[in-house]
């Protein structure tokens, strides 16, 4: 299968660096319409089976686009969700974002029993993405996802095959960036590459 993991455009939260996790979630901005724009230009020439959405209002918004000029309806996942934030959820602090940040990175290299302060394991977390994947294989060859940036790095460095897992885990996925993911969860999932646009946040 070919799977372009996309992350979800701009929003209010993005801006304000909130760890904005749980559902429904902000909408999307002016810019981040824009940039759903664009991103529908820019995956014109890929053909896809299936779109599919976490259920967050962010990532619905820049799904839709993506469906709608292929005459797709999009599939939503409640397992392409972001991992949540538990007792940080909406907070802007840096220390706050620190906490978030080294468990998910912990996750990446291994740590998969931490938990996220009032929220899950990794181990949680892996399988309810890895459920939303298995669930993409069998609907279609050629799929893109719409989920979040930090469930998107901490998938791919938990799953890839030859990817150096601190540094997935360690790097930003812009607004609308896609990671290209192909293989199978029997056979392996190599990361192909990364398709970005402009700079993003964390969520």
């Amino acid at each position: 299968m070919r799977l372009l993991l996309v992350r979800h455009a701009q929003t209010a939260s993005n801006v304000g660096r909130a760890l904005d996790t749980a559902i429904p979630g902000a909408a999307l901005t002016d810019l981040g319409h824009e940039q759903v724009a664009r991103l529908v230009a820019r995956l014109a020439d890929e053909h896809l089976d299936v779109v599919a959405a976490s259920p967050l209002t962010r990532a619905q918004q820049t799904a839709e686009p993506i469906a709608a000029v292929r005459d797709l309806a999009v599939m939503t996942l409640d397992g392409l969700r972001e991992i949540t934030a538990g007792e940080l959820e909406m907070q802007t602090t840096a220390q706050a974002i620190e906490s978030y940040r080294r468990v998910i990175t912990g996750w990446a290299t291994g740590a998969l029993g931490a938990v996220m302060p009032g929220g899950s394991s990794g181990h949680e977390f892996l399988d309810r993405f890895d459920e939303a994947v298995r669930t993409l294989e069998g609907a279609g060859a050629r799929v893109a996802a719409v989920s979040h940036g930090a469930a998107i790095r901490t998938w791919i460095a938990a799953r890839c095959l030859d990817v150096d897992a601190a540094m997935v885990s360690g790097r930003g996925l812009a607004n609308t960036g896609v990671a290209i993911i192909e293989g199978s969860t029997c056979a392996g999932w190599q990361l192909i590459g990364w398709l970005e646009e402009i700079a993003g946040d964390l969520t």
